[in-house]
């Protein structure tokens, strides 16, 4: 039953965006799985300093949380924000946590509060191309959807102040530079839930590439997909140009020199092909990493899931030292973004190399989840 005081409209119902004979207050499904979230990294282009951060609402469990999380050198700062969701999602905040949208599409402003906590920043964001929406993303779990969401890339520049430990370092557009991504959809969020039947094939896991790049005169995106027999459920590679022209690469041949003992890469080359048969081999080297599920909230992560309630006003903070035998264990089992420099036809490119791959991967040589590059 619908308590009267549930009826009650939102601001964003003034504008006319309604997709469903609901109030946007609601989301078209009972799913409570929905989600509605921003990723943002930056970094200098040396590795040595990563940030990671992101904002997320999940309208059937009534929370929204956010976090900011540092690398530099062995060690990893992270601030942790989550809340009950409010009405006003026109300025997206949990917290100390907001991300202004200056002007959409192009300008934005981040923000975290919490200098006096170990970790905090103030940032603004320009978008060097414009956004592309990605292929529809779809995956199953047996006969279940897991993840149907839908996502726009886009590269750019950064400005302003992170501040580690007291110490102010700034930020300037002509070194600082990253990708930042919208999804929404359906994605495995909040508490967990009851497993049901167990998967025919044990060995199973995910191979997941991401590769967003900023080059001066265009931007790259390509995001595959792969399951462990080598299958491709998600392929798709693009050129945005200034203009806002998409120029489809066809269909990526990846090869990823992996780091000897290991499932991380420390490179990849992508063979693209332009309409008209002609090729082109992105190289891909990967510098500074972030772990996504080691204190960030992403899939796997013991400390802290995206969409759980934590209660009102929850901020924590924590501090990981990457050397910690027990934090470096957690690595090889989730997604791991990593800074990368790249080169397309003597052009110089920096971005984001996103990598998982958990389990069995036949092309990669992986036999099950204990397989690493000999």
């Amino acid at each position: 039953m619908t308590a009267v005081g549930d009826l009650h409209p939102v601001p964003l119902d003034e504008f006319p965006i309604h997709q469903a004979p609901l109030s946007l207050r609601h989301v078209a499904t009972s799913d409570r799985n929905f989600y509605d979230r921003s990723y943002l990294n930056a970094h200098d282009r040396t590795g040595d300093v990563f940030l990671v951060a992101g904002h997320g609402v999940y309208p059937n469990l009534g929370v929204a949380d956010a976090f900011v999380t540092v690398r530099r050198g062995d060690r990893q700062w992270v601030v942790r924000c989550s809340d009950a969701l409010g009405d006003d999602r026109l300025t997206p905040a949990v917290g100390p946590f907001r991300i202004e949208v200056v002007e959409p599409l192009r300008r934005l402003r981040v923000v975290c509060d919490t200098a006096d906590r170990g970790l905090g920043v103030d940032l603004r964001w320009e978008a060097s191309f414009p956004a592309v929406m990605e292929p529809r993303h779809v995956m199953l779990a047996g006969a279940r959807p897991i993840i149907d969401a839908s996502r726009f890339a886009q590269v750019g520049t950064w400005s302003g102040t992170i501040c580690v430990e007291g110490e102010d370092l700034p930020v300037t557009p002509d070194r600082w530079v990253g990708t930042r991504d919208r999804s929404w959809g359906i994605r495995p969020v909040g508490e967990a839930e009851p497993p049901g039947r167990p998967p025919d094939d044990p060995t199973a896991g995910l191979w997941w590439l991401y590769v967003p790049l900023r080059f001066e005169r265009f931007a790259l995106v390509v995001v595959v997909q792969e399951q462990p027999d080598g299958y491709r459920t998600l392929d798709d590679a693009v050129r945005v140009w200034p203009d806002g022209r998409v120029e489809q690469l066809g269909w990526p041949e990846v090869e990823i020199g992996y780091r000897p003992g290991t499932r991380l890469p420390e490179r990849a080359r992508l063979r693209l092909r332009e309409r008209g048969g002609r090729p082109l081999d992105l190289e891909v080297t990967a510098l500074g990493h972030i772990a996504l599920h080691v204190g960030a909230g992403y899939g796997g992560d013991p400390d802290w899931g995206h969409g759980r309630w934590r209660g009102r006003g929850w901020v924590e903070c924590a501090t990981y030292d990457l050397r910690d035998p027990a934090v470096a264990a957690r690595v090889p089992f989730g997604v791991v973004d990593h800074v990368a420099r790249a080169t397309l036809d003597g052009e110089e490119g920096w971005g984001l190399l996103e990598h998982g791959t958990m389990g069995r991967h036949d092309p990669s040589g992986f036999a099950d989840w204990d397989a690493v590059a000999p």
